[in-house]
């Protein structure tokens, strides 16, 4: 649809059912500050009094709101709230608070979402900033920091920043399939993830190294299908849960982010029930590897556990309605744009039926005049003739015009494109037999089993046939001999169409828009076929065409008729 140069753009009416909040990404913000806030009172609330440690329960609180709310604000700034949260954790660490647990949890995403937000102006200096912090915090007072204590260190943080410099380079790249990187990407996150925050507890348990290393990796290899097969990562990763808290369990506590992940991917595509079970699965998953002893259950640390595992699931509800709204604008859009190529190609059919309409009607309207005037002899027949076929193509026109302005209406009717198209046979001899009356001396040599080739391939030969020895009466001129040879291969339907030299006299100056070549490749290459064309030897001209066909065609005899 052609759009003048100079218009007012309307705002678009947003899509039907989606809240303006979720629109701009306040409940995904909502979220992550649920989420980090849930998951510090869930790790430290055991340091609070009635626990283990000292601290009073507003002290720990109030810690548990300085770590996970930042987490809000690290979709917009997450710059800022990575450094905040590596002075927050060395701040911490020389405090004694538990809540460092938390923040080494949440400082590598932050810098994750740094990496892919933001160049390596931000990501650099901030990477530094975290891992010193990290280092800080692992390295006990008063012992030096050893090569193992920096490699987990810079390890932690380098992760993420990998994957998020990954996703940044993929941004606005279109690729046929990503899935097979995005899987990858998932696996490879999950088993660094898993490996990093586990391996200090690797000998503290009753299995052999190995037995655990292994465990811990497949558990985060499982992320790799986590798209495909949310449910049943789920069922693994819980089942590792149970098992890492029976026999190792401090490695159970690191995990169970593998299952929070698993949980908010199964929540974007699953239906209310299946998510509602498999939050109840998760809960309670969470509750066998954080309650140690019966008597710490409170109300507090249930609600803030239930807590914690909302976050993936409204996340992972979020992001699913986000796609399916994504997917029906993407729809939209085609049916749109769909829409205006329908348009543009009726006007342009409009018009071109307008034009050659209006040229062949005055052309029919002289030739009938010249008839009723007295014309005789060849001359009379040539404008019979000249008459009859300008009576046709006005015909075709007007039935190509319904075509292409509603295609199903004139396909359900009796105006369809076979009944349109004449017999490819019968336009081949009509061809012959006009370009015989013109003075050309044609022999044509059809094979039978051309029959069986489609309707469409054998009226593209037809047309190519027609073209070519208009070509021939163009430049041989009348007296000349053309060859006609419409075959089939095992693999294709062959036209060739080859003269000799012209008569000796110069032959009559015709029209010629000088296309013919070009439309009959086109036409061949619509097929998938090719057309060449060039001098004969012992001169002349050879034309040549190939269009594809089944399988099914693959005789090679011929009939043989002539026609002078």
């Amino acid at each position: 649809m052609r759009w003048p140069s100079t218009r007012r753009l309307v705002p678009q009416r947003p899509l039907t059912g989606r809240p303006f909040a979720l629109s701009r990404g306040t409940a995904l913000d909502i979220g992550l500050a649920v989420g980090g806030t849930g998951l510090d009172v869930l790790v430290s609330a055991g340091s609070w009094s009635g626990g283990s440690g000292p601290a009073p329960a507003w002290v720990g609180t109030g810690f548990a709101l300085l770590a996970g709310l930042p987490m809000g604000l690290v979709r917009r700034w997450p710059g800022p709230v990575a450094v905040y949260l590596s002075v927050l954790l060395v701040v911490c660490d020389q405090i004694g608070a538990f809540t460092v647990n938390t923040l080494q949890v949440l400082l590598p995403i932050s810098v994750g979402v740094l990496a892919r937000s933001r160049g390596w102006g931000w990501t650099a200096p901030v990477a530094v900033l975290a891992s010193a912090a990290t280092a800080v915090n692992l390295a006990d007072p008063g012992i030096a920091l050893t090569s193992n204590t920096w490699s987990y260190s810079v390890g932690l943080i380098a992760a993420p920043v990998l994957i998020g410099r990954y996703l940044r380079g993929q941004e606005g790249r279109r690729k046929e399939d990503p899935a097979p990187l995005l899987d990858l990407l998932l696996a490879g996150g999950g088993v660094a993830l898993s490996v990093l925050t586990t391996w200090p507890y690797w000998h503290g348990g009753e299995p052999p190294v190995w037995a655990v290393a292994l465990g811990v990796m497949l558990a985060g290899l499982a992320l790799g299908v986590v798209r495909h097969l949310p449910g049943a990562v789920l069922l693994l990763e819980s089942l590792a849960l149970v098992v890492a808290d029976q026999y190792v369990p401090r490695a159970g506590n690191s995990l169970q982010l593998l299952a929070l992940v698993a949980l908010g991917v199964f929540a974007t595509r699953a239906a209310w029930p299946w998510v509602s079970a498999a939050y109840a699965l998760t809960c309670s998953v969470a509750a066998i590897v954080v309650v140690d002893d019966p008597g710490d259950i409170t109300l507090f640390r249930v609600v803030a556990l239930m807590t914690m595992v909302t976050a993936p699931v409204a996340i992972g509800r979020y992001v699913g309605v986000r796609q399916a709204q994504a997917r029906h604008a993407a729809e939209l859009t085609a049916e749109r744009d769909r829409a205006g190529r329908l348009a543009e190609r009726e006007r342009i059919a409009r018009e071109v039926h307008d034009i050659v309409a209006h040229h062949v009607g005055a052309m029919v309207l002289r030739a009938s005049a010249a008839q009723y005037a007295g014309a005789g002899g060849p001359a009379a027949e040539a404008l019979a003739d000249i008459r009859d076929t300008g009576h046709r193509v006005l015909e075709d026109l007007r039935g190509l015009l319904a075509v292409l302005r509603d295609p199903d209406e004139a396909l359900g009717s009796d105006l369809t494109l076979a009944n349109m198209l004449a017999d490819p046979g019968d336009v081949l001899r009509d061809a012959v037999s006009r370009m015989s009356a013109a003075g050309l001396r044609v022999d044509l040599r059809l094979a039978p089993e051309v029959e069986r080739a489609p309707l469409v391939v054998r009226a593209s030969a037809a047309r190519i046939v027609q073209e070519g020895l208009t070509n021939v009466l163009k430049h041989a001129g009348p007296g000349a001999r053309a060859e006609v040879d419409v075959g089939i291969r095992p693999d294709a339907l062959t036209v060739e169409v080859r003269n000799g030299p012209g008569t000796s006299r110069p032959p009559d100056v015709l029209p010629s828009h000088g296309q013919g070549i070009a439309g009959m490749r086109e036409r061949a290459r619509a097929f998938g076929g090719h057309v060449t064309a060039g001098p004969a030897e012992g001169g002349g001209w050879r034309l040549a065409a190939s269009l594809p066909v089944p399988r099914e065609s693959r005789s090679e005899c011929r009939m043989t008729g002539r026609f002078a």
